[in-house]
C-alpha cells in the first residue's frame, strides 16, 4: 500500500508532510549529533551523553558500520557531508578493524598500543555486511570491494548451510568456534542479508534469511507463545538459564527481550515484500510477534515505556527503558501499518512518537537518551551514553519507504529516478 493510497484512507501520519517534515528534522538532529563520533584513529567512537568521544573505550566495530550504514543512507538521501562521513568508516573497515592477515574484522581498535582482543562474531560482521551493502549501493570508492569480502567471509565463516543458522563467534584464527547460538545476532544477520541480496543482486542471501527465521520464529517462537528464545545451545537447545547472573546484560540478557520480537516482526515483513513465493506464516507471525511483545513489555509497571527483558513465566526482569526498543517499535508498527491497514498499529505509532518525543528524545544534549529508569528518568545501568544513532535514524526513516527493497536500495531507486 503506497503512503498515498494508504493516507487517503485513514489519515496515517507517514501520509502528511508535516510529519514527515519532523522525521527528517529528527533525523538531521540525529545525524549532526553522530558527526563528532568520527575518530582520527579511524572510525566511530563511542560518545558519551553530551556527545563527546570516550577515547577509554576504543573504536567499536559495531559502532563503526552502524554509523558507516547510516551515513551512506544520508548520502542517498542528499544530505551534504555524509558522503565523507560514510568514507571514513569504510576506511576504517578496509584498514584498522580489517584482518588482513586471517581474514575477517576485529572487534575493535584497541585503546593505545594495546593488542588486538576480543573475538570475531557474527553481530559485528553482520554490520559489516549491511554496512558494507549500504555503502555500495551509495556508490562509495572501495564499496563493492568490501561488499565482497564481507559476504564472502561471512558465508565461509559464520553461515551453517545444514542448520540454516548463523554461528556466533570465533577466534581470532577461526579454530575455536563458540559454544553458543544467539538469536540477536541471527536477527541482525536476516537484516544483513536482505541487505546483501539488494545490493549484490543474488536472491541466495534472502533464501538464507528465509532459513533464519523459519528456525527461530517459525519453529521456535511459535512454540514459545511467540516469545523469542535469545540463547541457545549450539545444537539449537534453548538455554532458558543463561546469563542468570548477569540479567542485564547489553547484548546478552537473561530471559527474553520484547524489543527485538519487535524488530523481528518488521524484519519478517520485509523477508515477505522480498520473496518472490513467500510462505503465508510470515505476515502472521510478525502481528503475533508485535502483539505479545506490546502485552508484555508495554506500560506493566503503571508507567509508559517498553520493560528491557521478561522471565520465562512473563514477568518483567529489568524494567529500564532503551531507546532501541521505542525505535524498533515505532518500525513495527509502521510496517505492519503498511502491510494490513489495520488502525491500531497507527495508533501505536502514534503513542509511541508521542512518548519518545516526551521520554527519550533529548533536546538538549542531543540524540536520544539511550536508557530511562523505570521512572522515565535517565539512567545508565544496561548502556552509559549514547553510542548509537543507529535504531533512532531508522525509525525516523523505514516509515517513509516501502517493506522492499531495502533501505539503501529504495534510497539508491529514489535516486536515479530522479536524475
Amino acid at each position: 500500500m503506497n503512503a498515498s493510497h494508504h493516507g487517503s484512507r485513514d489519515g496515517s501520519w507517514v501520509a502528511l508532510a508535516t510529519h514527515r517534515d519532523w522525521l527528517d528534522a529528527e533525523a538531521g538532529r540525529l545525524l549532526r549529533f553522530g558527526a563528532a563520533a568520527r575518530d582520527p584513529r579511524g572510525g566511530f567512537a563511542w560518545l558519551d551523553g553530551d556527545g563527546v568521544p570516550d577515547p577509554a573505550r576504543g573504536v567499536q566495530l559495531w559502532i563503526t558500520t552502524r554509523m558507516a550504514h547510516v551515513f551512506a543512507l544520508a548520502h542517498l538521501r542528499g544530505v551534504p557531508g555524509a558522503g565523507p562521513l560514510a568514507d571514513h568508516g569504510l576506511a576504517a573497515l578496509s584498514g584498522p578493524l580489517r584482518d588482513a592477515e586471517l581474514g575477517g574484522w576485529y572487534p575493535a581498535i584497541p585503546v593505545g598500543d594495546g593488542p588486538q582482543e576480543g573475538r570475531k562474531e557474527a553481530y559485528g560482521h553482520a554490520f559489516v555486511l549491511l554496512a558494507a551493502s549500504s555503502l555500495a549501493l551509495a556508490g562509495r570508492p572501495g564499496a563493492k570491494g568490501l561488499l565482497a569480502e564481507a559476504a564472502a567471509v561471512f558465508e565461509r565463516r559464520f553461515w551453517d548451510d545444514e542448520r540454516g543458522w548463523v554461528r556466533e563467534s570465533f577466534d581470532r584464527a577461526w579454530t575455536e568456534p563458540e559454544a553458543y547460538l544467539g538469536a540477536n545476532a541471527n536477527m541482525h544477520a536476516v537484516e544483513a542479508f536482505l541487505a546483501a541480496a539488494d545490493a549484490t543482486g543474488d536472491g541466495v542471501w534472502r533464501t538464507r534469511a528465509l532459513r533464519i527465521a523459519e528456525f527461530f520464529v517459525h519453529q521456535v517462537a511459535r512454540a514459545q507463545w511467540w516469545r523469542v528464545p535469545e540463547h541457545f545451545a549450539p545444537n539449537g537447545r534453548i538455554l532458558p538459564d543463561y546469563n542468570e547472573d548477569a540479567k542485564d546484560d547489553a547484548f546478552r540478557p537473561y530471559g527474553t527481550t520484547p524489543g527485538h520480537s519487535l524488530e523481528w516482526a518488521r524484519l519478517l515483513l520485509s523477508l515477505e515484500a522480498a520473496l518472490p513465493d513467500p510462505p503465508d506464516w510470515l505476515a502472521d507471525a510478525a502481528r503475533w510477534l508485535f502483539v505479545v511483545a506490546v502485552g508484555a513489555a508495554w506500560n506493566r509497571d503503571g508507567r509508559p515505556g517498553f520493560v528491557y527483558t521478561i522471565d520465562g513465566e512473563g514477568r518483567p526482569v529489568v524494567r529500564e527503558r532503551m531507546h532501541w526498543v521505542v525505535a524498533e517499535a515505532i518500525a513495527a508498527a509502521a510496517a505492519l501499518h503498511r502491510r494490513t491497514g489495520d488502525l491500531v498499529y497507527e495508533h501505536w505509532y502514534r503513542v509511541w512518537w508521542d512518548y519518545a518525543a516526551e521520554h527519550i528524545v533529548d533536546t538538549r544534549h542531543g540524540s536520544w537518551h539511550h536508557e530511562l529508569d523505570p521512572g522515565n528518568q535517565p539512567s545508565s545501568t544496561v548502556w552509559s551514553g549514547k553510542p548509537d544513532i543507529y535504531h533512532a535514524y531508522q525509525a525516523t526513516l523505514l516509515p517513509q519507504l516501502g517493506l522492499a527493497p531495502t533501505a539503501a536500495a529504495a534510497l539508491r531507486a529514489r535516486l536515479d529516478g530522479a536524475s
